[in-house]
C-alpha cells in the first residue's frame, strides 16, 4: 500500500516567514497526506502569543497529526520557567510533550521528546534522548511501516551549521533498528538531509527536515514530503521559492523490510 507523509519542523513563530508558513497549508493540503508530522521548534522563544499563533496554525494542517517539541518551545529566555516547567506551556497549548502515537493500517507512528529545559552541559538547546522509553513505545501490529520522530537528529550530520549532539542518540538509533522502524524523523539543523540509519540490518533512514521560519542556514525555507511504496521512499523537499513552493530536490531511497 501506498503512504504519505507530509513532514515540517522549526516553524518558529514568533521568526517565522509568514508567507511560506501560510502557503505551506495549502501545498500539504494538496499532498493529502496520511499522516503530518512536525517535529518541534512551533516557537522562537516560548511565548504565549507564539504558542497561540502555532496552535491556530496546527489546526490547518490536514490531521491527522503527530507533532514533538523542539528546544525552543520552553520559555527560552525564563530560566526559572524553563528549568523547573520546561513544558508547561507547551502542553497547555499544544499537548503532550514527552510522548505521543498514531496508529493506523498500514502505519505506525511514535514520538519521544528529545528537548530539555536544563542540562549538565552549558548548551541547553542540544539533544538528549531517554532510551528505556523507547523500548516502551507499543508500536501497532502486523505489516506496518514504523516512523518514529523527535526533534534533534540522533546521530550527527556532517557538513552542517549546527549539530544535535544528542546525549543517547546513537544508542536510540540502534534500539530503533532493532524495533524495525524504517524511517526517523527530525528537525533542529533547518537543513533537509537523509542518511542511512546506522545499525539497521535493513534499509531504514533519519531524514531532516528544514525550516519555515526566516533563519534559514543556506537552504530556502522549506518542508518535505514521503511517500512509501512498496520497496522505495519516494521524498521531496518542497522549497520556498520566488514566492511559491517548489521541489528543489528529491530522493528515491531504497526501501526494505524490517
Amino acid at each position: 500500500m501506498t503512504i504519505r507523509i507530509a513532514h515540517l519542523s522549526d516553524i518558529h513563530f514568533g521568526g517565522e516567514d509568514k508567507a511560506a508558513v501560510e502557503a505551506a497549508i495549502d501545498d500539504v493540503t494538496r499532498f493529502a497526506p496520511d499522516l503530518t508530522v512536525v517535529s518541534g521548534d512551533l516557537t522562537l522563544n516560548g511565548l504565549p502569543a507564539e504558542f497561540l499563533a502555532a496552535r491556530d496554525w496546527l489546526h490547518r494542517l490536514p490531521p491527522p497529526l503527530l507533532v514533538t517539541p523542539g528546544n525552543h518551545d520552553t520559555p527560552y529566555w525564563n530560566l526559572l520557567l524553563r528549568t523547573l516547567v520546561p513544558f508547561e506551556r507547551y502542553e497547555r497549548f499544544i499537548g503532550p510533550a514527552w510522548a505521543s502515537a498514531y496508529d493506523a493500517p498500514g502505519l505506525s507512528a511514535r514520538t519521544v521528546n528529545s528537548a530539555r529545559g536544563a542540562q549538565l552541559r552549558p548548551d541547553w538547546s542540544k539533544g538528549a534522548i531517554d532510551v528505556g522509553r523507547l523500548g516502551m513505545l507499543g508500536w501497532g501490529g502486523g505489516e506496518v511501516l514504523k516512523v518514529f520522530a523527535c526533534h534533534h537528529p540522533l546521530i550527527d550530520i556532517v557538513d552542517t551549521p549546527v549539530t544535535g549532539h544528542t546525549w543517547g542518540g546513537r544508542a536510540a538509533a540502534a534500539s530503533l533498528a532493532r524495533q524495525g522502524v524504517e524511517l526517523v524523523l527530525t528537525g533542529h539543523i533547518h537543513i533537509p538531509f537523509a542518511t542511512p540509519l546506522p545499525e539497521a540490518p535493513w534499509a531504514a533512514y533519519a531524514l531532516g527536515a528544514g525550516t519555515l521560519s526566516v533563519r534559514t542556514r543556506g537552504t530556502p525555507a522549506s518542508f518535505s514530503t514521503i511517500v512509501a511504496e512498496p520497496g522505495v521512499f519516494e521524498v521531496a523537499v518542497r522549497g520556498w521559492v520566488n514566492g511559491g513552493f517548489e521541489t528543489i530536490e528529491t530522493r528515491r531511497l531504497i526501501r526494505g523490510g524490517g
